[in-house]
């Protein structure tokens, strides 16, 4: 476009000796048209690519909500690396999933839709808590995923393969120090998640977690439910959780682009012989828990009463970043994926609003 207006404005050139008004008059126009149309161009084909990019990443939420498929995935967090084993299934109305932890003592993990069981063979016990968020491998990507533009320049990149699938690259360049970059690696055609690496400013991979194997297509329902035998005569103990609380604790200083997904408030059973009374008596333990998200990034921020002697301090392990501090009779702790200084920044500024 602009080779073909300059071309046009050297083609005016001799009509300026004739008559200098009616050349610049319509010098100015062709200039108009220059600034007027370059623009719109530019705009128009960048939000032609940001829809098709929006679109690609809201289907990678609902492909790993709506989709049925199996597989092992595996998760490096700095030196440290685990394996686990899912499989999900989705019958048009109930999604099921079954997380097998396949490292160091075994457990499982039973999710049907907002209710997690956790079963502990060592210890013949399930833990249960309601009213959860699914924020996990392959369903990393939440309601703020349209927010994303806010805090990333979005890209596709070239097409790979990850556990022999092929799949499409998408780079996420973050515009500020507070969050870092990614690289996703979409199913082309089901928009599952297939793998995902954690970059930092560097452009060096910090944390990565994509299947190793996977399976699309419908599961058999008999894996999807626990590998231990006579669970029936296993001990439960419920975790009472509620959902969508206002406790009053409120973070004033948020990084740019975050947003609150969740608050929660764990009551959390403590038998008599872990606190020193009666072993027939139960006591609760309270635990306020707020979730902020850019559609990416998440941070997660857990108030609870400050018991015991704890140090104060942080802790990095690959892409996260652990961060623990006394608040009068209270202990804070904030964590999240994203650099210590965004971290910092929250938990400085947790406040309690009356």
């Amino acid at each position: 476009m602009v080779l073909v207006i300059f071309k046009e404005l050297m083609l005016l050139l001799p009509l300026s000796r004739k008559n200098n008004l009616m050349w610049f008059r319509h010098f100015l126009l062709v200039v108009a048209q220059c600034l007027l149309l370059l623009p719109y161009s530019a705009a128009h084909a960048n939000t032609g690519e940001e829809r098709e990019l929006m679109k690609m990443l809201q289907s990678v939420q609902i492909a790993a909500k709506k989709t049925s498929y199996s597989g092992t995935f595996v998760y490096q967090q700095g030196n440290q690396i685990r394996t686990s084993r899912i499989t999900h299934g989705f019958d048009g109305e109930t999604e099921v999933e079954k997380l097998e932890i396949l490292d160091a003592k075994p457990r499982e993990y039973i999710r049907r839709d907002g209710e997690v069981s956790c079963y502990l063979p060592e210890s013949k016990l399930i833990q249960v808590e309601k009213n959860l968020s699914q924020e996990e491998f392959p369903a990393l990507l939440n309601q703020n995923v349209h927010l994303l533009p806010e805090s990333y320049l979005i890209k596709k990149a070239q097409m790979s393969r990850v556990a022999g699938v092929e799949c499409q690259v998408i780079n996420f360049q973050p515009k500020d120090s507070l969050r870092y970059g990614f690289r996703l690696c979409v199913e082309k055609n089901s928009g599952l998640l297939l793998g995902m690496q954690t970059l930092n400013p560097r452009s060096e991979v910090i944390e990565q977690i994509a299947f190793t194997q996977v399976s699309l297509g419908e599961v058999d329902k008999p894996k999807l439910k626990p590998s231990f035998g006579n669970v029936s005569q296993w001990r439960v103990e419920n975790m009472t959780v509620q959902a969508n609380v206002n406790s009053g604790w409120i973070v004033k200083n948020l990084p740019n682009g975050f947003k609150k997904t969740l608050e929660t408030k764990r009551f959390i059973p403590i038998s008599g012989n872990a606190s020193g009374t009666d072993a027939n008596q139960t006591k609760s333990h309270q635990v306020v828990q707020m979730m902020f998200s850019d559609g990416l990034s998440t941070i997660s921020v857990f108030i609870e009463p400050n018991s015991g002697s704890r140090t104060e301090g942080s802790l990095q392990q690959g892409a996260m970043t652990i961060m623990g501090k006394r608040l009068g009779e209270n202990w804070l702790t904030v964590v999240g994926e994203v650099p210590n200084a965004a971290i910092k920044q929250v938990i400085n500024s947790i406040q309690f609003k009356k």
